[in-house]
């Protein structure tokens, strides 16, 4: 028998939402208004200035641009209520944000590294930079670094892992204005095959990361649960309720940055069904109330005499 109470923490739930999508749309606003100057400044001075590797990193601010829009639309997204078409609400857009965020920073990546290696077969064609160029980008480096950790901080604030990916796009930046930098510099000391090849590091850079996000992106959309830690506390957290006699066969899923868990619970094998659900009820709610999660799904068993059907686990699949 499934015992399933539906007065959820739907109020904490909306309230924890409507404060990840202010700070998304807060940090988010600053991020592009940062990479608009960032990448024309940037764009400009590459061109005037023959490096190949600060137009890299004007086109990788511009990409930012375009992931920044991403999250602004998964923010709104992701905010709606539940429907019929979507009982536990909109939260998978973030991930799903996050895996396109990952496709864009892979393309990004392999587009400069190809761009790069074309350049590296013709170094005869590879000019002297201006010293401009190196201050442009170790201006850019400060901006973006000053940018991530403004982000990281307000990410981890409202625990967002979009927002968080959304803030190591930004640090990956700050790292490919530093290997800029330094191929500008020894560009600059007369060895020019290091513009080129400081352009084809920043490719790998953002491509290997955008492998990162895009592949734990997808493994969120296929049902991953969550770590063992955050299992094991829930696992407290239902052992600890009055009345709870043993806990097993616990499940868990991320619903973007939330989670939805099933739980076998065994109670007094003499009591009532109405107090078997009052435990299951008090159960769901100390979870919820605790943890990051949206929903739990409680089966009651008689305890010391687990239903036949189910395996006894002592972790989660």
């Amino acid at each position: 028998m499934n015992f399933n109470d539906q007065d959820d923490n739907s109020e904490h739930a909306t309230h924890s939402a409507a404060q990840r999508a202010a700070v998304a749309s807060r940090t988010t606003w600053v991020s592009v208004a940062v990479n608009v100057v960032l990448s024309a400044i940037q764009m400009a001075v590459g061109i005037w200035a023959s490096s190949q590797a600060l137009v890299a990193d004007a086109i990788h601010s511009l990409s930012d641009l375009l992931s920044d829009f991403i999250v602004l639309l998964a923010g709104h997204h992701s905010r709606k209520d539940a429907d019929t078409d979507h009982p536990y609400g909109h939260y998978r857009f973030e991930t799903a944000a996050s895996l396109v965020l990952g496709l864009i920073l892979l393309t990004v990546g392999l587009g400069m590294a190809w761009s790069a290696v074309q350049k590296l077969e013709s170094p005869e064609s590879i000019p002297t930079v201006h010293v401009f160029a190196l201050w442009v980008a170790g201006g850019a480096l400060v901006a973006k670094e000053l940018l991530f950790r403004y982000m990281l901080r307000a990410a981890k604030a409202v625990k967002s892992s979009m927002l968080v990916a959304n803030a190591w796009h930004a640090r990956s930046d700050a790292a490919s204005s530093l290997v800029v930098g330094l191929g500008l510099i020894g560009n600059l000391a007369g060895y020019p095959l290091l513009d080129p090849m400081a352009a084809l590091v920043v490719g790998f850079m953002v491509g290997k990361m955008g492998w990162s996000f895009g592949w734990d992106a997808l493994h969120d959309l296929m049902d991953r649960a969550v770590n063992d830690e955050e299992v094991q506390a829930i696992r407290n957290t239902l052992e600890q309720t009055p009345g709870v006699a043993g806990v097993h066969d616990i499940h868990t899923r991320k619903m973007g940055d939330m989670i939805v868990v099933d739980a076998h619970i065994e109670v007094d094998a003499k009591l009532t069904v109405e107090a078997g659900h009052n435990i299951a009820v008090a159960a769901r709610q100390a979870v919820m109330q605790r943890h990051r999660v949206l929903n739990l799904m409680t089966h009651v068993d008689p305890a010391n005499r687990p239903d036949l059907d189910h395996t006894v686990q002592s972790t989660h699949d």
